[in-house]
């Protein structure tokens, strides 16, 4: 379940630290009439398709480029989620294929996608592989299991749960790296793949000197650093550097509980990296039958602050949960056993990750391929190929393999990443060479991600992953790129709606930078998640107006497909914004999770799906479109975008973002090649939804709408030369054209 993007709500979260179904039809209402009542436009101002067919700017098919997602959900859900009836009242909103999301890593849990499987430890502990033979109990829920050899105080699924090892008081627990980022499964040495840890304190205070409690496997090489720069390293990490203390080096570490004097004089800072390059290859507790015991990096506890005379003074808090001081780490050993099932008592959050028997036979796939996750970050190759083995024998249709689950929400290091993919695709490859593997799954962006340089000082982190792959010859292992698309999060629960003007220019800027970083022209971008600002935002009108332009205008700027979260009605409330009972969903539900009442996105779902485009699996020409609507700043007012669809029949979809005004529009189609100008003729269907079909009311969980749809249906008759939007709303226009004069 992802409120925003996971980055987004760690910021909110540091802030925090300092009954019955209703049915509808679609009513006739003549549209003209309510467009009379608004403030028109005197002028109608135009809007240009540029129809020339050969400046055709994309093509695609709804029943894959439109989809929507299924992710995690409280257990005692499931069964009333996917009930028969609530299943089609999910259908009826038109979404064509379902992306399976992976919640279990963002909340740095090991994903027992199968919970029948087999230990690696005979005594039933230690790496887990799921049954890749189908057995006659279908597979209904799957869990996650907490990571015991955990480094991160707080994960982007959660704020209450789990915590560091780091500092967790107990030197019997300790953090552990990931096994398979060693020269026993990368083939490289390990000085290629650093480990590290992160301290970030409260605030600067003097450093003088560290203290390591070191578990097996140890470090013999490894550098403690400091942060300088104005900037946090972890969520800034191009604005600054890391420099080592006058001490900070270590080039033949013994293991034990080391004390370092780290600098003969005071350095002020507030985050401190140990930088850990050359592993004693020692065994941890779990004993040397596993090789993965015995690579890696392990910690029991760490302090940092100032000896003087002997003593140390530590400046870190040590407590099992969340008050204790933050740690971060690159990476965590997947190990862990039984008793480490995802379980808090009294609260149904614990998590579904649906099972993917009840997932594919409940009819919310409509039989089309789905895209699925392997878990990358804590799982093992071996479980991934057990995965898509049984997945394959079921007979379940697959588009798409997502490789992990946000790698930079979790601060994994692209080369890092980039080794556990190729570990990833060559596993799965052998399950079946023809699957289509792609990532790297990032959080909602904006922005070229960024990580701290490496020895060339690039600090690209996406560029730098298809370097990696490109320098092993296994770019073609990418077959598609992948992200996540949350936009405008600023701190607000509402959204400004001047927010709605960015839309379009997010979407093209963030697509070109992934073409900028040397993502291939043939390998397509697919936007495996998204939806609008979290809160009332989400549900309200905005909500639906943002859907209606995202979807297209993804495509308008070369992406493949995008996915609507969530199909399910159900997610949390945004960790920033307590004035909603939860975000991106189409309905409203009962306290018992049946769908009740649509919201927004319902109908503009349905308006995107069957009214713009032609629910049909068949190609539909997408067409440039630019109007000359703009306020004072300079905004455009309202946005156009153009397909030719199977039947022949051009539709516009027509958002017009002024929530105060109507606007007239004349439509004029420009064929470059024919020198041609046309325009609709015959009979014009118009379909409207907006502020005048739809109003969110506020009621914490028991929020509702009022006006609820539907949508505004008229037939304009041939001739019409102008055409009325009322005031923040979504048009489809849909009809045949006629040429109507020849243009210089």
């Amino acid at each position: 379940m992802h409120w925003s993007a996971s980055r987004l709500n760690r910021i909110a979260l540091a802030k925090n630290e300092l009954g019955a179904t209703k049915r509808f039809t679609f009513a006739f209402v003549p549209l003209l009439l309510s467009g009379l009542l608004q403030t028109v436009s005197a002028e109608a101002q135009t809007v240009h398709i540029d129809a020339t067919p050969s400046h055709v700017a994309n093509t695609f098919s709804p029943l894959q480029a439109f989809g929507s997602t299924v992710d995690r959900i409280p257990s005692n859900t499931t069964d009333t989620f996917f009930r028969p009836d609530q299943i089609q009242q999910i259908l009826e909103a038109g979404w064509g294929p379902v992306s399976y999301r992976q919640n279990t890593e963002l909340f740095v849990q090991a994903w027992h996608w199968n919970p029948k499987g087999t230990w690696s430890d005979r005594s039933d502990k230690g790496y887990f592989t799921g049954d890749a033979t189908p057995a006659k109990e279908m597979i209904r829920h799957s869990y996650g299991y907490s990571l015991p050899h955990r480094g991160v105080t707080r994960n982007s699924g959660s704020e209450f749960d789990g915590y560091s090892r780091l500092d967790d008081g107990d030197l019997n627990t300790y953090w552990k790296s990931n096994p398979y980022l060693t020269k026993a499964f990368t083939g490289e040495d390990d000085n290629l793949h650093p480990q590290w840890i992160v301290i970030r304190l409260q605030a600067k205070e003097i450093v003088t000197a560290i203290r390591v409690a070191w578990a097996e496997p140890y470090a013999r090489s490894y550098r403690v650093q400091y942060w300088l720069g104005k900037d946090d390293p972890m969520d800034g990490p191009d604005a600054g550097a890391w420099r080592d203390f006058a001490s900070g080096n270590v080039s033949s570490g013994k293991g034990g509980t080391e004390t370092l004097q780290l600098s003969p004089s005071p350095v002020a800072t507030q985050y401190v990296r140990v930088l850990m390059s050359e592993s004693s290859n020692t065994c941890d507790t779990h004993g040397k039958a596993d090789a993965r015991n015995c690579v890696g990096y392990a910690i029991k506890e760490v302090y940092l602050g100032t000896q003087s005379h002997g003593e140390f003074h530590d400046v870190l808090h040590h407590t099992p949960g969340q008050d204790q001081t933050f740690t971060f780490s690159s990476s965590i050993d997947p190990w862990h056993q039984p008793s480490d099932l995802y379980v808090i008592p009294d609260r149904m959050e614990s998590g579904d990750q649906v099972g993917f028997d009840l997932f594919f036979t409940s009819g919310i796939t409509r039989g089309l391929p789905a895209m699925v996750p392997v878990a990358m970050l804590y799982g093992t190759p071996d479980d991934a190929a057990a995965e898509i083995t049984y997945l394959k024998k079921r007979g379940y249709a697959i588009s798409r393999i997502e490789m992990g689950e946000e790698p930079d929400g979790q601060y994994m290091g692209p080369e890092d990443y980039a080794a556990l993919y190729l570990q990833w695709a060559t596993a799965l490859h052998r399950v079946d060479p023809t699957l289509q593997l792609g990532g790297p799954v990032f959080e909602g962006v904006s922005e070229d991600i960024k990580f701290w340089p490496d020895a060339n000082g690039e600090t690209s982190w996406f560029k730098r992953f298809l370097s990696y792959l490109q320098a092993h010859g296994r770019l073609s292992d990418l077959s598609f790129m992948s992200y996540e698309h949350y936009p405008y999060y600023d701190g607000t629960c509402q959204g400004p709606w001047s927010n709605l003007y960015k839309e379009p220019e997010i979407l093209t800027h963030i697509m070109q930078v992934w073409r900028d970083d040397g993502l291939p022209p043939n390998v397509p971008m697919i936007d495996s998640e998204t939806n609008a600002p979290g809160a009332d935002a989400a549900v309200d009108v905005f909500g639906a107006l943002w859907l209606g332009e995202t979807f297209p205008a993804f495509l308008t700027a070369g992406g493949k497909g995008s996915f609507y979260h969530t199909a399910l009605p159900y997610s949390t409330p945004h960790p920033a914004c307590d004035n909603s009972w939860g975000t991106y969903h189409m309905f409203t539900t009962d306290h018992n999770y049946v769908i009740k009442q649509r919201t927004s996105q319902f109908f503009a779902a349905q308006m995107l799906t069957q009214e713009w485009a032609e629910p049909k699996d068949e190609e539909h020409r997408l067409f440039k479109a630019a109007s000359d609507i703009k306020d004072a700043e300079g905004h455009v007012l309202v946005t156009a975008y153009a397909v030719l669809r199977p039947d022949r029949q051009w539709a516009l979809m027509l958002i017009n973002k002024d929530y105060d005004n109507s606007h007239a529009v004349r439509i004029t189609f420009h064929d470059d090649d024919a020198h041609a100008d046309s325009s609709f003729v015959g009979p014009v269907e118009r379909i409207t939804f907006g502020k005048d079909q739809y109003k969110w009311h506020s009621a914490l969980r028991d929020g509702y709408p009022d006006p609820d749809g539907p949508a505004a249906r008229s037939t304009l008759p041939g001739g019409t030369d102008r055409y009325i939007l009322p005031a923040a709303s979504m048009t489809v226009l849909r009809g045949r054209i006629g040429a109507t004069s020849q243009s210089n």
